[in-house]
């Protein structure tokens, strides 16, 4: 059978054009029809593709594919050629494409990002699929991508990597070189912090590793601008150990605060973009400007679409954030997993008791306005919709990929909280998140999971509706498991604390956070360690979920560190609990 009428058998489009949102327009072509001889291509790909190649966002018959152009290497009326193969040596073409040369230009930083939604088959149950791009004659590096699993698809085994808050500026990424090399990941879940937008901020960047700084076009040490956000992007890109996690596997997305500024929020009542420590915010020269903090929002999300690929509508001549870009979405693998993406920083309100930090943000003793239902985290829209996606699925496991800590960490005397730790988490937002616990308790929802990023710290708790009933046998109480990656580099917990607070402080801080102290006040909490950095995995089967925790030391550069499995914890479909597993020789 030649390819065409192997193609024609898939079920698989063959010609035509097809032009989406944000990505460029795509003339495919048919097998056989590329002008250029590819038995003579250059191999010199980073000339050319110097932030390699990458793949997220899979549905059924497609996946979003990205690379970006190195300026110096464009070369005027020249296409860009895409190709999609079942092998590695594409020897079994299934579609081929060309991108016009106007559609390569500054507009988009010479990013591309293309959606073959619609060009894969749904019968090959996922792939993998190999894919290459071809410019001037040199090839690309050579990636591999995933589809989702059909809807018929009998799956009864998943696994997910997990990954958050990988600060370029405080260490190496050896995490992300042992993620690339797993090849029992089906997918990678980042979930957030993809960059951090400053270049030195002393409160969570130590800066050690001399060979990671960077300078800003504006001089500055955060960014304040689609330049400076632009520049980090491609700065970080360039990481190898990067590359090739985004080369080897399939990645879904959402941003987290660092992608515009710390602790980011919406400030509904002048209608603009709440960044407390930005110097928009806190430099007198910039006059707290309403206009300007907005513009930084659209900036940070410019730059997010163009750099991180993802199915997701950008409009990019919108003047209000909430009509330039909508995150939050969801993927449903056969009737196995139906995962919500949500966001946490574009529509939620101010910190409730205040934007200082010790006392306000964090440890606000005698405050309660974090219980007020006048605090959102998802906006009226985004939570209807995750309510209603998470109630009426039928699929076996439900889990909702997510930034800030959903359940509760306080401090507290016998069930009772006295404060919360971080009001930035959802412990802000607590009339939000039982309403959210409620609904799922009342629908009778089972098999509910959350991943979560931000904290820096490894972490597994039981998800209650209510934290304050420590009766362990009030099953219907219990609603589900949150499972908590580490930061990939970024400081850990207690480091950032510390660095915001007086010497007393930073010793109730420390005894605050030894996991005795925080599981004797959250008995939820089943495993915590603020001291490591590195990933985490999630493996999903037809009895239990299965979280293995990861600690990878950031400061070796060259991807030799040594990886070790530090905790392992299930959660059993039979049981409402996690469950503890060991270690050893693992």
């Amino acid at each position: 059978m030649d390819r065409r009428r192997f193609l024609s058998a898939l079920g698989v489009a063959g010609g035509g054009l097809l032009v989406t949102w944000q990505t460029q327009a795509v003339a495919w072509m048919n097998i056989g029809q590329l002008p250029l001889d590819t038995r003579n291509l250059r191999t010199d790909s980073a000339r050319v593709f110097d932030l390699s190649v990458s793949s997220a966002d899979p549905s059924p018959t497609g996946v979003i594919l990205w690379t970006h152009i190195a300026p110096d290497a464009i070369r005027a009326g020249e296409s860009l050629y895409l190709q999609v193969g079942l092998d590695a040596n594409f020897q079994t073409l299934l579609l081929q494409a060309q991108i016009a040369p106007q559609d390569i230009n500054p507009g988009r930083d010479h990013t591309v990002k293309i959606d073959l939604d619609g060009q894969l088959p749904a019968t090959l149950s996922g792939g993998p699929y190999f894919y290459r791009f071809i410019y001037d004659g040199t090839v690309s590096r050579t990636g591999r991508c995933r589809t989702l699993p059909s809807a018929s698809s009998a799956l009864k085994r998943l696994k997910l990597g997990l990954l958050t808050c990988q600060d370029f500026t405080n260490g190496y990424y050896g995490a992300l070189a042992h993620l690339s090399r797993d090849e029992s990941i089906d997918y990678v879940l980042h979930l957030g912090d993809f960059i951090y937008e400053t270049a030195g901020d002393p409160r969570f960047q130590s800066l050690p590793f001399s060979d990671r700084t960077m300078v800003l076009p504006s001089g500055g040490t955060v960014a304040l601008d689609l330049d400076d956000y632009r520049f980090i992007y491609r700065t970080i890109r360039r990481d190898p150990n990067l590359q090739a996690a985004m080369e080897r596997h399939t990645f879904i997305c959402v941003p987290d605060d660092h992608e515009t500024a710390n602790d980011t929020y919406w400030d509904y009542a002048r209608d603009t973009l709440g960044a407390p420590d930005h110097p928009y915010t806190t430099d007198p020269k910039y006059g707290n400007s309403p206009a300007l903090l907005k513009q930084l929002k659209l900036d940070s999300q410019r730059a997010w679409t163009e750099y991180v690929p993802a199915r997701v509508s950008f409009n990019p001549l919108a003047t209000h954030p909430f009509e330039a870009l909508k995150v939050y979405r969801n993927f449903q693998f056969g009737s196995f997993l139906d995962l919500f993406m949500i966001e946490n920083r574009t529509y939620r309100s101010a910190h409730a008791c205040g934007e200082g930090d010790i006392g306000q943000r964090y440890f606000p003793l005698g405050c309660t306005q974090y219980a007020s239902t006048e605090q959102t985290l998802l906006g009226a829209k985004q939570h209807n919709w995750l309510v209603e996606g998470l109630t009426q699925s039928r699929a076996t496991w439900k889990l909702m990929g997510n930034q800030t800590f959903f359940g509760r960490l306080a401090v507290t005397f016998l069930g009772t909280q006295l404060a919360p730790l971080n009001v930035d988490a959802w412990d802000g937002f607590q009339a939000e998140r039982r309403a959210l616990t409620g609904a799922l308790r009342d629908a009778k929802v089972r098999n509910f999971l959350v991943a979560t990023g931000d904290l820096h710290t490894y972490m597994t708790s039981n998800i209650k509706h209510d934290y304050g009933n420590l009766n362990p046998l009030d099953f219907d109480n219990y609603v589900g498991a949150e499972f908590m990656t580490p930061s990939v580099t970024s400081s850990n917990l207690a480091e950032m604390l510390s660095a915001k607070a007086d010497e007393t402080t930073k010793v109730l801080i420390g005894r605050a956070l030894a996991e005795p102290a925080v599981r004797l006040n959250n008995p939820h909490i089943q495993f915590f360690d603020s001291s490591r950095q590195g990933y985490s995995t999630l493996e999903l089967t037809d009895s239990y979920t299965e979280w293995v925790a990861y600690a990878v030391d950031k400061s070796i550069s060259d991807g030799s560190a040594v990886r070790k499995c530090i905790a392992r914890q299930r959660k059993y479909m039979s049981l409402p609990w996690l469950m503890a597993q060991s270690t050893s020789g693992y």
